[in-house]
């Protein structure tokens, strides 16, 4: 009989075992779209910092060509300005016209600043997309890669999870049945649903408290269930 009960108890931890095998396995297999997502919230991200970068660059080729007009457009106004003055005989009119030329020469110096800084603005933003067009393809092919492993891993972990479901209802067939119906209702009210745990060195590993000195040498006799008086788990001696 002892030996019996013996048998029972590590027939639990065995069942144990395979549920929180299974638990984690399911826990993954239910993480696999957040990883999907994930990484096509990154993919989408770097696209979208990408595409931010263009339309700067357009809206910079843009500005420079609005630039390039003003100055066009000043410069007809210097010629047409230039060509008053040999007509010009008061001299007061003579010096507002040289002075409107002088201001529109000021203004398109500040244009022609402003050209060259947009350039170098250009330059600098035409290479980045560059650089990031390369990085994008490496992205891709990063998370097609990153994509296959996961579905690897995903197969693998039904296939393993099938096999656990096997295991279980072949390990939980041995089990008694009263013992059985315990081991479930002591695993419904537990975090976590651990229902069977060790003892070692007097100390219960599922609530980490002392059990009593008695109860700890009843164990080595293994001849009936024994339960913590603080968690009300089942226990069992470890390495026993």
């Amino acid at each position: 009989m002892q030996d019996n009960i013996k048998e029972q108890i590590y027939s639990l931890v065995k069942l144990q075992k395979i549920e929180t095998e299974t638990n984690d396995i399911k826990l993954k297999l239910d993480d696999v779209s957040k990883k999907f997502d994930k990484l096509d919230a990154g993919l989408a991200e770097f696209e979208q910092t990408l595409e931010d970068e263009e339309s700067y660059l357009n809206e910079l080729k843009k500005k420079y060509r609005d630039f390039e007009s003003d100055t066009q457009t000043n410069i007809s106004r210097v010629k047409k300005s230039q060509g008053k003055l040999g007509a010009i005989k008061n001299n007061r009119e003579y010096q507002s016209v040289l002075k409107e030329i002088e201001e529109v020469k000021a203004k398109n110096s500040i244009i022609e600043d402003e050209m060259i800084e947009c350039l170098e603005l250009t330059e600098k933003t035409e290479k980045s997309i560059s650089l990031k067009m390369d990085e994008l393809v490496q992205l891709v092919d990063q998370v097609k890669l990153e994509k296959e492993n996961i579905k690897q891993e995903m197969a693998e972990g039904k296939e393993k999870f099938a096999r656990l479901e096997n295991d279980w209802k072949k390990m939980s067939s041995i089990v008694e049945p009263e013992l059985f119906k315990t081991f479930i209702r002591v695993k419904e009210t537990q975090v976590g649903e651990i229902a069977i745990v060790p003892v070692k060195d007097a100390v219960c590993r599922g609530c980490n408290m002392n059990i009593p000195p008695q109860m700890y040498n009843e164990l080595y006799l293994g001849d009936t269930l024994r339960f913590c008086p603080n968690c009300q788990r089942i226990i069992y001696l470890e390495n026993q």
